[in-house]
């Protein structure tokens, strides 16, 4: 008999998170899941009494996310995968946006998830191995606009993720970079801070709201297939997309870039280096 895997799931309680957690114990795997308010797992805990353990977790504070690490490790005696999952939107312009909500922002986005990472990996190293998955975006590429911070935060997880992959694979970790679509979790809604809008962005923040348009996202739980997948791999990849149309975009993305490059290359070599 195959032995369960323990899962680690921050951002578990809806969404993404919540798609993950479900499919894991789906497999007969145990999860802790983690999220600040732990409530709407109240009755999946109950459908699963022994496998699933809430646990509640503000990401930003980096001496509760040790803390809670410690009590995940100890629910089950180890940890197995790690899904680096919990993070909300900063909606708005630059300019707008306030010094306390870009922070607030990268504390959870960005600085939580580095928070968790820093945990997870001695109990990981301990085990001979594990998992982690950065849950990061397709948008990491690029910028646009009122998404910015978003965007910037979800990027800077993207580079240091890379990083670390380099630095724990001797452990036996593997790190997977796992850039989502667009899925829909609550993000633009429960998960939003929205900045004060300024009267002189009215226009294009009219274009980018008929931009994103009406389309109906994905539900959150087809896209967990991937990261069961992502489990399993003896080898996983360094990077991954997920969706379809956003492997397009992503790759359409980076050709514009190129022809970008290609396009100004005669400025670019004119200074040595």
């Amino acid at each position: 008999m195959t032995q369960s895997r323990v899962w680690f799931i921050t951002g578990a309680s809806r969404g993404l998170g919540r798609a993950f957690t479900e499919a894991a114990l789906a497999v007969g795997d145990r999860v802790v899941a983690a999220a600040r308010d732990v409530g709407p797992l109240d009755g999946l805990a109950g459908k699963h009494p022994g496998d699933l353990v809430p646990l509640a977790l503000d990401v930003a504070d980096r001496q509760a996310v040790f803390d809670g690490v410690e009590r995940a490790a100890a629910a089950f005696g180890r940890l197995d995968i790690v899904v680096n999952n919990a993070g909300g939107m900063l909606y708005g312009m630059v300019e707008e946006a306030t010094e306390e909500q870009i922070r607030a922002h990268m504390d959870v986005n960005f600085f939580g998830a580095v928070w968790v990472a820093q945990a997870v990996l001695p109990h990981l190293r301990a085990n001979g191995g594990g998992r982690l998955l950065q849950i990061t975006s397709m948008g990491t590429g690029g910028g646009m606009a009122t998404v910015g911070f978003y965007g910037a935060g979800k990027a800077a997880l993207d580079s240091v993720s890379e990083a670390l992959a380099m630095e724990v694979e001797r452990f036996g970790i593997k790190v997977t970079v796992v850039q989502m679509g667009g899925y829909h979790t609550g993000l633009f809604t429960t998960g939003t801070t929205a900045t004060e809008p300024l009267p002189r962005y009215r226009p294009l923040r009219t274009e980018m709201e008929a931009m994103w348009g009406d389309a109906v996202a994905p539900e959150p739980d087809t896209a967990a297939p991937v990261i069961m997948e992502l489990a399993a791999l003896p080898d996983p990849p360094r990077r991954v997309i997920v969706g379809s149309q956003s492997f397009d975009h992503v790759l359409e993305m980076h050709r514009a870039r190129t022809d970008l490059y290609r396009s100004w290359e005669h400025l670019s070599r004119m200074a040595p280096g």
